[in-house]
């Protein structure tokens, strides 16, 4: 392929992805202005979420679901947090993307019901969390509050069950729209995104039948990219919560000090004494506890505003100011000292300032800010108190904690998506596509190697980095592989065909001392590749007569009669009927030719292959099936197949050809002979494919008769 066709295929998946994703997020974002304009109780800001899963699956659609968020957060920072329910939904809406697009009705249910649930049940709760645990106010509100009326289930659960409700209706026809708009794409554009490589990635692996994969390289990359995004993530929640909370506290710690401040500088502490020993009576006691009433009711987070002197005896009330849960004491009453002043009592004592304190009791979670009032000699005359309620400091922080939360899981599934469809695009699908070709490839013909190397080729593996480079580097090795099994292959070519040359010639010295056998070595390799290819035909021994076998015995056919060397040349050529010491003598060269052939397998160190069958041949050729033959009177399966196979090919031959002693049969009347043996001599199954094959026998019987 060409750099500008490989730059051009690089430019299709990030635009086409882009196109998608910018389209799917438009469509989100004016489903939910249109929504706005209507008045609709509804949200519709899903449908763009829905189309792009039946496009093209997690990647998109992940996307999708996380950016519409947070554009819409521009219009109303609260949706922003809102990014896992959409994450959650897009997840969903791709597990039922098959189904959607065939617009299967019950599964269309289905996944509009998934939606509703993630959209209105999940998301109520994290509307309850944000919230600070309160859903606010509005349509669906209203709507649980007339649930409640009618079936009194409380107020958590009827406003769960109103947010299923609305969802129920929002994400039907947000899916009407999303597949209606699907339905009218061209099917050239489907096709074509089919084509991305984004297309249809997933969120989880699954194995190969038969995989011994414990953990694929998949799996480790995407479970680093999330763990390491978890901690760093998880860091950062932990320090923003505490800072979150430090900062909370301080607010409220600055509050106080300035009511308390405020206060101090309004109280005439000269008159201390007056408002300790006659109490409201007091002149500008009452001005003075309405001053205090104004600043407490000021500021909503004041539950408590008191005046107290600190004696070593108990607290002394100066003013305290009733609650709507707490009864107020007089002014003189002596109190015993609360947590905070039991815990700063040598510094009330001795008038000093005193730190902000928090405590959590019965009177609630309150921030106690004490700010020293002094007359006009500088003396500490009494202090004042100021309690800051802290309860809006946990819903505050329930809030802000399910907001960064919702935001940190829907970032990290986003991030994860990416990874997983980075890890697959770059590393996994490489290296499986490389171990896939080797895999499935055969290195046992020229061709299946040739096949092998333009496989190689046509992965067009580019990704830029070490992959691509061990990609060319195997390529390359497998280029020099092949080269070098050719060159291999080449040269046992050469050394297979001296071998048998060297069988052929050894072969015919030894026949050639016989005046009367002539080419019998050829014509006996031939009958016994005849037959041998008959049997595997009728699918006799099928699983023995392999290729590797019929050449092996078919190349050592010639050395059946080798023993014949030992065979002194007056009884070879003797014209007349043999002596039975003569005959003798001739049977020993089946003994003396396995003789032989051991000799050579002791020298090449291998009882394999040619020289295996040799032996059978040159040993056993003259057995009989009925166990009457030589050496050994072995019968039966007995006798190796390769020997059964040349005792038809050798007396075959022996019966058409001429010799000193008999002139030459017709080849009907061998074949006669041959089919009446059958089952006494000769292995019927050997003589039947023999006969069956007599077509190619009469061709080579013509070609080497004599004139």
């Amino acid at each position: 392929m060409s750099t500008k066709l490989r730059s051009r295929s690089g430019w299709k998946t990030p635009v086409s992805l882009i196109c998608v994703i910018a389209v799917c997020v438009l469509l989100n974002i004016l489903g939910s202005r249109l929504n706005a304009v209507l008045g609709m109780p509804l949200y519709l800001d899903d449908i763009g979420t829905i189309l792009s899963a039946v496009l093209g699956g997690y990647i998109p659609c992940i996307t999708v679901g996380f950016l519409t968020n947070i554009v819409n957060g521009l219009f109303n920072s609260t949706t922003i947090y809102y990014c896992i329910i959409s994450v959650f939904i897009a997840a969903a809406a791709v597990a039922f993307a098959n189904k959607l697009r065939r617009v299967r009705f019950p599964h269309v249910i289905y996944a509009v019901l998934t939606f509703a649930a993630l959209g209105g049940i999940a998301g109520g709760i994290l509307t309850w969390l944000i919230f600070g645990l309160s859903f606010g106010e509005g349509f669906a509100v209203d709507l649980a509050a007339s649930i409640n009326n009618i079936i009194p289930i409380g107020y958590f659960s009827s406003n769960l069950l109103s947010a299923f409700l609305i969802d129920i209706a929002d994400k039907a026809l947000t899916t009407a729209i999303a597949l209606g708009i699907f339905k009218m794409l061209p099917d050239r554009l489907i096709k074509y995104l089919k084509s991305c490589s984004w297309y249809y990635i997933t969120l989880f692996e699954k194995s190969e039948p038969g995989s011994r994969r414990r953990f694929s390289l998949r799996l480790k990359v995407t479970a680093v990219v999330a763990l390491s995004t978890t901690l760093v993530a998880s860091a950062a929640i932990g320090t923003s919560i505490l800072q979150y909370h430090r900062y909370t506290i301080a607010e409220f710690e600055e509050q106080g000090s300035n009511a308390s401040e405020l206060i101090a500088q309004k109280l005439d502490a000269d008159r201390i004494d007056d408002y300790l020993t006659l109490g409201r009576k007091a002149q500008g006691y009452e001005q003075t506890e309405e001053m205090l009433y104004n600043i407490r009711n000021a500021s909503p987070d004041i539950k408590f505003i008191y005046v107290y002197r600190i004696e070593p005896d108990g607290t002394h009330v100066v003013f305290d100011l009733e609650s709507d849960d707490i009864k107020a004491d007089k002014a003189g009453d002596i109190i015993e000292y609360d947590a905070t002043i039991e815990r700063y009592k040598d510094r009330f004592l001795a008038g000093e300032d005193i730190p902000g304190d928090v405590t959590d009791d019965s009177s609630g979670w309150l921030l106690s800010v004490y700010k020293p009032v002094k007359d006009s000699a500088g003396k500490t005359q009494c202090y004042v108190g100021v309690d800051m309620e802290m309860d809006r400091l946990r819903s505050d922080e329930f809030a802000y904690l399910a907001k960064t939360i919702s935001l940190f899981i829907g970032f990290l599934i986003l991030i994860r998506t990416y990874a997983v469809w980075i890890a697959e695009r770059q590393i996994v699908k490489p290296i499986n596509s490389i171990a896939n070709v080797s895999r499935r490839s055969s290195y046992d013909t020229v061709e299946a190697l040739e096949k092998w190397l333009k496989m190689l080729d046509a992965l067009e593996i580019d990704t830029g980095d070490e992959i691509e480079t061990l990609y060319d580097e195997y390529v390359k090795a497998a280029r020099n592989t092949v080269r070098y099994i050719e060159e291999t292959r080449r040269k046992s070519e050469q050394l297979t065909k001296l071998q048998n040359g060297l069988i052929l010639v050894l072969a015919d010295m030894v026949e050639s001392r016989d005046k009367c056998t002539g080419d019998h070595v050829f014509k006996t390799a031939a009958y016994t590749e005849i037959i041998l290819r008959q049997m595997k035909k009728e699918g006799i021994s099928a699983d023995m007569l392999t290729e590797e076998y019929i050449g092996e015995v078919v190349n050592s056919a010639p050395l059946h009669d080798v023993g014949k060397i030992t065979v002194s040349d007056v009884i070879l050529n003797k014209p007349g009927r043999l002596t039975d010491e003569e005959f003798r003598i001739m049977q020993s060269h089946t003994v003396e030719g396995g003789k032989i052939i051991d000799k050579a397998i002791a020298i090449v160190d291998d009882d394999s292959g040619y020289l295996a069958e040799a032996k059978n041949l040159a040993l056993y050729h003259h057995e009989k099936w009925n166990g009457k033959g030589y050496p050994t009177g072995l019968s039966g399966e007995d006798i190796p197949l390769s020997a059964r196979v040349m005792a038809v090919a050798d007396v075959f031959d022996a019966l058409v050809s001429r010799r000193s002693y008999k002139e030459p049969f017709s080849v009907d009347k061998a074949l006669d002979i041959i089919r009446e043996d059958a089952g006494t001599h000769f292995d019927p199954d050997v003589a039947r494919a023999f006969i069956n094959a007599q077509d190619e026998v009469r061709r080579v019987a013509k070609l080497n008769m004599e004139p």
